[in-house]
């Protein structure tokens, strides 16, 4: 009897033990849970800080563009912001992290990858922030893209060795900012690099032409797969809900120092992860300007007046004209950057930097030459951007000379991307979940930029209507801007006698009204 008691207590304790073990995972999952859901409400808490709705529209001190790349915000920084502030003006090294330095006195431009967290280098009650978004798939089909050309332009050296160190050598004597120097191009371009030596390596460095081409982004013995690309973990790192963590300040290149473990509690738990996304269409709503790349052309105009306009009348070069600057709905800009070629100054000279590139220069340090409109500005734009198109589209054709099978030009491009399997398709969307919703966000934000715009210039519209009829009264009673003293004297008894007749108009209703009494 003790001895079946003894032997059904251990087969309860065995079972307890089981269960314990078993139930173990879910209660660590739980523990996990609670602390994330503490970390990012934490931070959450200290990130929701409100401007007034009349400040966010007024240009401050400082300009922040936050450059979210592969948005065309490289073409904004040389054919607007070049042409509206002067070299003295921008934040010495805006792109390079290492040595960017907000401290210079007369800094009233910064331009960079770095994410929201860099303002807490500047004078936040001073600083006006600005963005562009992207359709976040179109923007992992460029951000690959572009690690493919600018990793393929090492493969003139006959290693990965030799091509490091030509590299480490260049940097060493130039002050030019690098790609490499730059987020998240310093770690995408090494990552694709490495990879298109190993599998040049493997099919031989004379065989220029695939065996396994199934489209431009399946090309497996020459370059990485798009479908290997987005589901490596550098992709997951880095490019996936990019735009929502770099807005909220939580990339790998932050200033915040708990910027991982917030990032890494976001995507690990989508009810937190949502969290996250609150705070970056919060920031949206505080800014200054949000752009889209797809709608390049309404865009480019809403910078121009919402943007331009303020940094020229701060600099005191703005002239008003509103029969130039007012938009017509029919207007045409053929030379804007279509979609698929709107990062047209992205890294045009070398991999080693752009300053000496020709169409760049031409465009940099003209503010202050002349009056300058709203219109003028915009031709100036539509011409710089003319330039950059031609030189990037050069560019690339050279730069994927030696991975010509997987041809990312303009014109073989979008018909490309249409044979990408629907399941990778649908897989880049469920990856960047955050940033589809904050991209439908950003669009709302942008019809209401745009309504707001047309609203004003109605306004400016009809103020100019009734000075140009006042003009016209005026100018049929005077010629030449001067009035006869007959047409003054004319004036001045035509005012009196409805002033007396006013106010005759008015004693007699009194002594009418006191006679009733």
């Amino acid at each position: 009897m003790a001895r079946a008691a003894l032997r059904l207590g251990d087969r309860a304790l065995a079972l307890l033990v089981l269960v314990s073990v078993a139930l173990l995972p879910l209660v660590s999952s739980d523990d996990g849970h609670k602390h994330c859901e503490g970390v990012v409400r934490g931070w959450a808490d200290s990130s929701t800080g409100r401007v007034k709705d009349g400040d966010k529209l007024s240009l401050k001190d400082l300009l922040f563009f936050l450059h979210i790349p592969r948005t065309g915000g490289r073409t904004y920084f040389h054919c607007f912001l070049k042409k509206l502030y002067t070299n003295a003006q921008e934040c010495p090294r805006s792109y390079d992290k290492l040595r960017f330095d907000p401290s210079h006195p007369d800094c009233k431009l910064v331009v960079s990858h770095d994410d929201y967290s860099l303002t807490s280098k500047l004078p936040r009650e001073r600083t006006s922030v600005v963005t562009i978004l992207r359709n976040p798939v179109d923007r992992v089909f460029s951000t690959y893209e572009f690690s493919v050309e600018v990793a393929a332009r090492f493969l003139v050296h006959p290693n990965l060795t030799s091509a490091k160190l030509m590299t480490t050598r260049v940097l060493k004597k130039s002050r030019a900012v690098s790609t490499l120097d730059i987020w998240p191009w310093k770690y995408l371009v090494p990552w694709m690099r490495e990879d298109l030596f190993s599998r040049r390596d493997a099919r031989g460095i004379d065989k220029v032409h695939s065996s396994k081409k199934v489209n431009a982004y399946d090309v497996e013995d020459m370059v990485m797969p798009l479908h290997q690309y987005i589901n490596d973990p550098v992709a997951h790192e880095i490019i996936h809900n990019g735009a929502t963590f770099q807005i909220t300040g939580l990339t790998n290149n932050s200033y915040f120092d708990g910027a991982h473990e917030v990032r890494h509690c976001a995507r690990k738990h989508p009810d937190l992860g949502r969290i996250v996304l609150e705070v970056a269409k919060n920031r949206l709503d505080q800014m200054l300007y949000v752009g889209l790349t797809e709608d390049h052309e309404e865009s480019a105009r809403l910078f121009a007046h919402m943007v331009g306009a303020q940094v020229l009348l701060q600099s005191g070069t703005l002239s008003l004209d509103l029969k130039e600057d007012l938009h017509s709905e029919t207007d045409s800009h053929p030379s804007m950057v279509e979609p698929g070629d709107e990062e047209a100054s992205e890294h045009l000279n070398n991999t080693h930097g752009w300053q000496n590139n020709e169409a760049l220069n031409s465009t940099s340090d003209e503010q202050g030459k002349g009056n300058m409109t709203v219109g003028k500005l915009m031709e100036a734009y539509e011409t710089c951007i003319a330039k950059l198109r031609k030189s990037q589209s050069s560019r690339r054709k050279i730069s994927l000379k030696k991975v010509e099978e997987a041809n990312f030009s303009k014109e073989f491009c979008l018909q490309a991307r249409k044979l990408v399997p629907e399941a990778i398709l649908k897989q880049i969307i469920s990856l960047n979940s955050l940033d589809m919703e904050l991209y439908d966000h950003a669009k709302k934000i942008f019809t209401q930029e745009h309504l707001m715009l047309k609203a004003q210039q109605s306004m400016a519209g009809q103020h100019r209507q009734l000075a140009e009829q006042e003009e016209g009264w005026i100018g049929t009673m005077c010629s030449d801007g001067t009035c006869s003293p007959w047409v003054v004297v004319l004036l001045g008894l035509g005012i009196t006698t409805i002033l007396v007749l006013a106010t005759l108009a008015v004693t007699t209703r009194k002594r009418t009204s006191k006679l009733k009494v």
